[in-house]
């Protein structure tokens, strides 16, 4: 795909294909690790993504799951892709359709078969040619049937926008891989007007090369159905789309998230990638901060007879409060949702006495501050007293 201002040869970019980078490894030896999510008020177990993991298969897998297609074992942590493979094998055949006439089961047997040519290929990447028409058109290749065979959507949002008639003349009826041969023979053509139609071509490229449009972003959300579950695809990339309230949301599958709980979806809202997380509810995540108790702050002038009483009072409304809440014992991991559950027993009792230590420095703290704004209340009591007396000393009877 092009990035500057020059295009690659058709060698180089011969698809838009989402293909795995790194070292070859065999797809059995690889294994990835489960995330569990909230989604529709059930729980699913959601693959998570490694560095150059196989994303086509990653993509698939996870919307059959939220799908309820596909079922893996309860508290399942880790999967190889091997296991991934045999799950989407079998989701295939017992999808297969039934009752149908001799012409169409023809047909699905030759896709059947054509999909099993190109199995392998999700666990590396897809070779698919996007067109600049439609969200839903790509070139067709084998590669998509095992989308169709699965009854999956496949979208992008790389679209030519139509109020721009020069640009929807230079890219025409073209994919991504003919427009690029289309370029680069233009470009050396003694005819001004190819010329001229290859370099508007090429400038759209350039300035849409995160491969999605604003026009784009609006016809796909204007495509995908309010509750409906896709592929998407978009930068070299397949992820499972969902929409929800005329908002579109990305599933966050990388391993990166596997123990934020709260970070399950990003928003998809604008071509410059800047989403924002969201949790199993559609609310925004943000980072949790550090709480700190704080007296509230008031008018009366710190140092005052008045501020001194004030916060001798909450200090004991403080203790009472402490003193009278029964504690409540820590949830033992079992009885917590998946993803919340501690790894070992060794880091419960690391978090439990931790928070053993805090207490026990904030209470210290506590004692110390109570004890300090005690002796300061005294000391105004007496002075006040004092005072009191050398006035009624001073008295003259009449």
């Amino acid at each position: 795909m092009p990035t500057s201002s020059t295009v690659e040869s058709p060698e180089q970019a011969s698809s838009t294909g989402a293909e795995a980078a790194g070292p070859e490894k065999s797809p059995l030896q690889s294994v990835y690790h489960i995330k569990w999510i909230y989604f529709n008020e059930s729980m699913y177990p959601i693959v998570t993504q490694n560095e150059n993991g196989p994303c086509p298969l990653l993509a698939i897998m996870n919307l059959l799951v939220l799908q309820g297609k596909i079922k893996m074992p309860p508290m399942i942590e880790i999967v190889t892709s091997g296991q991934l493979m045999e799950y989407l094998a079998d989701c295939i055949f017992e999808h297969a359709p039934k009752d149908i006439t001799e012409d169409a089961r023809l047909n699905y047997e030759q896709n059947m078969h054509d999909a099993m040519a190109v199995f392998h290929k999700l666990q590396t990447g897809l070779d698919v040619n996007v067109k600049f028409t439609s969200v839903s058109t790509f070139e067709y290749t084998s590669e998509c049937i095992v989308f169709d065979l699965l009854g999956i959507p496949l979208y992008h949002g790389w679209l030519v926008d139509p109020d721009s008639p020069s640009e929807v003349a230079a890219i025409g009826n073209c994919g991504y891989n003919q427009l690029v041969e289309k370029i680069i023979t233009q470009k050396n053509s003694a005819r001004e007007e190819l010329v001229t139609e290859a370099l508007i071509a090429e400038e759209f490229l350039n300035r849409s090369a995160a491969q999605l449009t604003y026009y784009g972003l609006s016809e796909l959300s204007t495509t995908v159905n309010d509750g409906q579950l896709c592929v998407f695809f978009r930068n070299n990339h397949f992820s499972t789309l969902f929409k929800r309230k005329n908002e579109l949301f990305i599933l966050v599958t990388d391993q990166g998230f596997l123990t934020e709980s709260n970070v399950v979806w990003e928003t998809l809202s604008n071509v410059e990638g800047d989403g924002h997380f969201v949790d199993a509810s559609f609310h925004t995540y943000r980072k949790s901060e550090p709480s700190n108790h704080t007296i509230p702050s008031s008018t009366i002038p710190v140092g005052t007879p008045q501020q001194v009483d004030q916060d001798y009072l909450v200090a004991l409304s403080l203790q009472e409060e402490q003193s009278t809440a029964s504690p409540q014992p820590p949830a033992a991991a079992k009885d917590l949702p998946p993803e919340e559950a501690f790894d070992s027993d060794h880091e419960l009792a690391m978090r439990l006495q931790a928070e053993e230590d805090r207490r026990a420095n904030a209470h210290q703290q506590q004692m110390a501050n109570q004890q300090h704004l005690s002796q300061q209340h005294q000391q105004r009591v007496a002075q006040e007293a004092k005072e009191k007396k050398k006035e009624k000393s001073e008295c003259t009877i009449l």
